[in-house]
């Protein structure tokens, strides 16, 4: 890490720092903030929520989500929060550099220059994927939430149709947070190497406590085809079941509950502290 800033807030600190991924040069940082004690229970929140969460949405955004989320958390867990991939202060990776290998790299050298040796991670969606990623090739995830994403049947195929559909002209909720739509491109890299992922494999791989956990409401669609969220997890949640996992539905809540801390954050510290 090339620097480090501590701004005391309240009775925690909030640490932010921009540092050189294991495969970028120190031109192209990735910002991150670390908030809370630092005895405080490692907790990596991954995407959708990221460090320069007001710069990109706005403050009523910012007091809403990210400060509701570390009111919340920051009393017993030391919060690593990312701008990844190349939004925010971050503008790495470039939309042909961003495979999957790239992504857990990473992500694991900001936790890395975090000081999270072993940490809980949770993550919805693309962010689930990461999670995925890191708790099944690492043994530094000590326990995994993944959200809004089944662990197996994950609609793969869909999503990278989905996007190449998209190229030409990338959404507009894809557009709040990219930088131009040539970066749209990026999940074209991500989900095309995806195709063949052992999903069975990576699942077994993953030992530590572990919860998929989905809104009995979220849905969503990539260029009007469904994902089936909530039904894909239905129809895997025997198999998940039997390799070890939690399976939650939270009634009620729908895709945009995963940025409601009122919502989430009773679910990630249940887990977590039945985890420990």
């Amino acid at each position: 890490m090339n620097r480090r800033r501590f701004v005391q807030v309240s009775a925690s600190f909030a640490a932010g720092a921009v540092l050189p991924s294991c495969r970028v040069a120190e031109a192209s940082p990735i910002y991150f903030e670390v908030h809370g004690p630092d005895d405080g229970v490692p907790l990596f929140l991954g995407f959708p929520l990221m460090a320069s969460y007001g710069e990109i949405f706005g403050p009523d955004l910012a007091t809403a989500v990210k400060d509701g989320f570390l009111d919340m958390l920051a009393d017993r867990y030391r919060v690593l929060l990312v701008d990844y991939p190349n939004v925010g202060r971050t503008r790495v990776p470039s939309p042909g550099e961003m495979t999957p290998d790239r992504v857990y790299s990473d992500l694991l050298a900001v936790a890395d220059a975090a000081g999270f040796d072993r940490f809980a991670y949770c993550g919805h969606l693309w962010g689930a994927i990461n999670g995925l990623m890191l708790a099944s090739r690492s043994d530094r995830v000590s326990a995994l939430i993944c959200g809004t994403w089944s662990p197996l049947g994950a609609p793969y195929p869909d999503m990278l149709r989905g996007v190449e559909m998209q190229l030409a002209e990338p959404p507009a909720h894809a557009m709040v947070i990219l930088r131009n739509p040539g970066q749209y491109a990026q999940w074209r890299t991500f989900y095309a190497a995806l195709q063949e992922w052992p999903e069975e494999d990576v699942v077994a791989a993953v030992t530590c406590p572990r919860l998929a956990l989905i809104g009995s409401s979220a849905e969503s669609a990539v260029a009007g085809i469904p994902l089936r969220l909530v039904e894909r997890l239905r129809e895997a949640r025997p198999a998940l079941e039997a390799m070890g996992w939690t399976v939650r539905e939270i009634p009620g809540a729908d895709t945009a509950a995963i940025l409601d801390p009122a919502v989430m954050v009773p679910e990630i510290r249940g887990f977590l502290e039945d985890a420990q």
